[in-house]
């Protein structure tokens, strides 16, 4: 674990808060292990120097108060103010300096059974805080406070008054095990802390992952999968021109009596039955459900087929649909009754808006689609010339007739009947002109 700071005094740097002006998970935790640590340095500090007067040992209290009182100090100032860098160079800073002071004024590293091995705790510390590489100039001044300790215990021996043996083991075990104790504390906690942490993002990251999958499979119920990929990529201006597309429209016969004689429940379940029931049959016919609008229904077949099937899916699947829709009964007893167009050629299709997006399409194509519908008999299916031309092979019309379309006058349109009776081929039919 490395704080994510810039460091200025050895090693470290001013803090970085997130952008909610907190500290993030990571730095709380630093913060907490360096308050935990301080929190023992302070009380074994005070069980030192009460021991040493236990022994009849007196000694100035001046260093273990100084220290006691800064360490005061920077845990207000850190708790007011969340500057972790400043917090953790001034109180790692006391772990590293006070024992040294602490065994001078005492007299050499014998006289003070050690006492200097508390300072191990600053780079220990560091690492479990910082991280490693951050911790090294914090072990390299430990080092060097231990060998400078050395050379004036050396100088210095002549004016050293040495104390008895026995007081100086003793005092060398309680250090040895009180900083032992102290730094396997330190891990311990800096550990179940890290696992709690890690518990807590291995949390959100599946949270996280679980959403992801959600907004995929909406964005996948509204757009064909190649579109999507490409919103997720981020690509903005999504338009396509595709050269040949069957276009199916259907709507509900009378949908707007049977509205009046149905609650607003009734209708939103009739309408939720009937497009669910179409889903299942344009995911079995590999057709793209384009909207719905209303009681009004549209797929197409050839936006990422090329294979030459989707026509004939396209016409199975209306074909699929009318069955079902004859066969349902509104909850006011009534009978549906469904009316089908289709057409196939060119089209334009992309996705417009930014926040509520849709996909969608445009031309030509989509219009006589629609045509076709409106201008259907109840429980039948019309096609326009192109579609009839690339399905009478293998499925059933009725006579050619008229209808008029807007914009192109008179168009020759047929009713699709079903499948050619014995026809199963699933190959894709020859091309025909148009």
């Amino acid at each position: 674990m490395r704080l994510k700071e810039p460091l200025v005094v050895m090693g470290f740097t001013p803090d970085i808060l997130n952008n909610s002006g907190e500290l993030t998970p990571d730095q709380k935790l630093a913060g907490d292990m360096l308050l935990f640590s301080t929190g023992l340095m302070m009380f074994a500090s005070v069980l030192w120097l009460a021991i040493y007067w236990s022994f009849g040992k007196t000694f100035s209290t001046t260093i273990p108060l100084l220290f006691q009182g800064f360490s005061t100090c920077t845990i207000i100032f850190y708790l007011r103010t969340k500057k972790l860098g400043v917090f953790c160079a001034m109180q790692l800073s006391l772990f590293l300096f006070t024992p040294f002071v602490l065994q001078w004024s005492i007299g050499n590293f014998v006289n003070a059974s050690g006492v200097s091995l508390w300072a191990l705790l600053a780079p220990v510390g560091a690492i479990v805080i910082l991280g490693t590489r951050e911790s090294v100039p914090w072990f390299v001044a430990y080092i060097f406070m231990t060998a400078m300790s050395g050379f004036f215990d050396y100088v210095l021996t002549y004016d050293v008054k040495l104390l008895d043996m026995t007081t100086v083991a003793v005092f060398f075990v309680l250090n040895f095990v009180s900083i032992s104790g102290m730094i396997y504390v330190l891990l311990w906690y800096f550990s179940r802390e890290k696992s709690k942490l890690l518990m807590v993002v291995e949390a959100k990251s599946q949270a996280v992952t679980t959403e992801k999958e959600l907004s995929d499979r909406l964005l996948l119920n509204i757009l064909p999968i190649n579109i999507a990929d490409r919103l997720k990529r981020q690509e903005t201006n999504i338009a396509d021109g595709h050269a040949d597309v069957s276009v199916l429209f259907a709507d509900l016969v009378n949908f707007t009596y049977l509205t009046g004689q149905m609650s607003p429940n009734e209708t939103v379940l009739l309408l939720n039955d009937i497009f669910s029931e179409f889903d299942t049959l344009a995911e079995r016919c590999q057709v793209e459900k384009i909207k719905t609008i209303g009681d009004a229904y549209m797929v197409a077949g050839g936006l990422t087929d090329q294979s030459g099937h989707y026509v004939d899916a396209v016409a199975a699947m209306a074909l699929d649909m009318q069955a079902f829709v004859s066969g349902y009964i509104a909850p006011n007893g009534e009978r549906l009754a469904l009316r089908v167009g289709i057409a196939t050629g060119p089209v334009v299709a992309g996705v417009i808006g930014r926040r509520k997006f849709s996909y969608d399409l445009w031309g030509d194509t989509v219009n006589i689609a629609s045509r076709m519908c409106t201008e259907a008999l109840s429980g039948h299916i019309q096609v326009d010339s192109v579609t009839f031309r690339r399905l009478h092979s293998r499925f059933s019309f009725d006579e050619p007739h008229q209808i008029q379309v807007k914009g192109k006058g008179q168009m020759q349109v047929y009713n699709l009947l079903g499948r050619v009776r014995g026809d199963s081929s699933n190959s894709p039919p020859l091309a025909e002109s148009q």
